[in-house]
């Protein structure tokens, strides 16, 4: 089983195997309501696909985190968010754009990838 950072560097390392070789491209309405249907949870608030994750206690969430953390660094692509005990709330939006763009529904997808490695998520 992957935990932590760990599991953040396996998806980490097989995204850099990747490489995101398309640019960062703003979504129209339609796209981003076909994404949300592979996307459990996330919604768009305020402009911007949200989530609140919940786990088991303070050190599941940050574990994600540091994972999710890892990811959004081997994509150069960064989170708004914040951890409050067990809770962590997610925001994605790319701001160079103006609005939610294919980065911010892969961190999503990413971020849902790390989320099924946590125990009693």
């Amino acid at each position: 089983m992957l935990t932590g950072s760990r599991a953040g560097r396996a998806v980490s390392e097989r995204l850099r195997g990747e490489k995101m070789a398309e640019q960062a491209r703003k979504l129209t309405e339609a796209e981003i309501a076909e994404a949300l249907k592979s996307l459990p949870g996330w919604s768009v608030e305020k402009g911007k696909l949200h989530k609140q994750f919940q786990f088991k206690n303070f050190v599941d969430a940050f574990g994600f985190m540091t994972s999710a953390a890892l990811v959004a660094e081997s994509m150069n692509h960064h989170p708004e968010w914040s951890n409050v005990y067990h809770k962590v709330v997610v925001d994605l939006v790319t701001h160079s754009l103006g609005g939610i763009s294919n980065f911010d529904i892969e961190l999503a997808r990413m971020m849902e990838t790390l989320v099924q490695r946590v125990p009693n998520h």
